[in-house]
C-alpha cells in the first residue's frame, strides 16, 4: 500500500486490546457490586458494560439499587484491581510485536484516568512504545461514547481524522471512533471476549474485526 493509502495514526484503546485486563476488571467488579447487593456476573458485566467509563457503570447500579454506592467504592475498586494486577496482568499476545514493527504514528486513547493509564502500560511493558501520546478520559469533557477522546488525540498529534484508524474492543468505542469520522478496526482477542463478541463489534460498526494481532499490520495495509 502507498504511504498516501497508511493512517495517519493509528489510535490504540488500552483495556481489552493493549492489555488483557477486562477479564479481570469484571471479574473483580462483579463481586464487589453483588457484595453491595447489585447480583451480576462477570460475563453480565462484559456483555453490559465494556468500554464503559467506571462512573457510568456506577450512575446505572445507583440507580437500580435506588441509592448511592459507598464513596469509596471506585478506590476500593482499583485498589483490588491493582492487587490483581500484579500477578495476572499481561499485555495481549502478540501487541509488543505488532509495535515494534507498525512504523507509523501511534497512540493511546482510554476511558482510563491518564496517571493510571501509564502505570499500567509501565507495568505491561509497552510505555515505551507510546511516549508522551497516552491520552485518558480525564483529559477531556465526555469519555467513549462520545468522540472527544480521539478527536482531541488527534488535534494533539496533528492527525486528519480521515487518516485515523481506532483500534477497539467495546461498542462504546467503535461509536466513538465512528462519532471522530475515523475508521475503526474491532478486537476481538480479549480474555472477556464471550463467543459470537466479534458480531457486536461489526454491529457497532467496525469496518473490520480481527481475533490475532498478527492480524493487524495486513488490515493496516503494512506489508507482513
Amino acid at each position: 500500500m502507498s504511504s498516501q493509502r497508511l493512517p495517519g495514526l493509528v489510535i490504540f484503546d488500552c483495556d481489552g486490546v493493549l492489555i488483557d485486563s477486562q477479564v479481570i476488571q469484571c471479574r473483580i467488579d462483579a463481586a464487589e457490586l453483588t457484595r453491595l447487593g447489585f447480583q451480576v456476573s462477570a460475563e453480565e458485566l462484559a456483555q453490559q458494560f465494556i468500554g464503559t467509563a467506571t462512573k457510568d457503570i456506577q450512575a446505572h447500579v445507583e440507580a437500580a439499587l435506588g441509592r448511592p454506592l459507598p464513596d469509596d467504592f471506585e478506590a476500593t475498586r482499583d485498589r483490588l484491581v491493582d492487587a490483581a494486577y500484579q500477578t495476572e496482568l499481561q499485555a495481549v499476545a502478540g501487541v509488543a510485536d505488532v509495535l515494534s514493527r507498525i512504523g507509523l504514528p501511534v497512540c493511546v486513547a482510554s476511558n482510563a484516568q491518564l496517571a493510571r493509564l501509564r502505570e499500567i502500560l509501565e507495568v505491561t511493558g509497552l510505555l515505551s512504545f507510546f511516549g508522551p501520546n497516552v491520552f485518558g478520559a480525564d483529559l477531556v469533557p465526555r469519555p467513549k461514547p462520545a468522540p472527544d477522546l480521539f478527536l482531541h488525540a488527534a488535534a494533539r498529534l496533528g492527525a486528519s481524522a480521515s487518516r485515523c484508524v481506532v483500534i477497539e474492543d467495546s461498542e462504546a468505542g467503535i461509536q466513538a471512533a465512528k462519532a471522530a469520522g475515523m475508521r475503526v478496526l474491532g478486537f476481538y482477542g480479549g480474555g472477556h471476549c464471550y463467543p459470537g463478541y466479534e458480531r457486536r463489534l461489526t454491529a457497532a460498526g467496525a469496518s473490520a474485526v480481527f481475533r490475532s494481532m498478527g492480524e493487524l499490520l495486513p488490515l493496516l495495509g503494512i506489508a507482513d
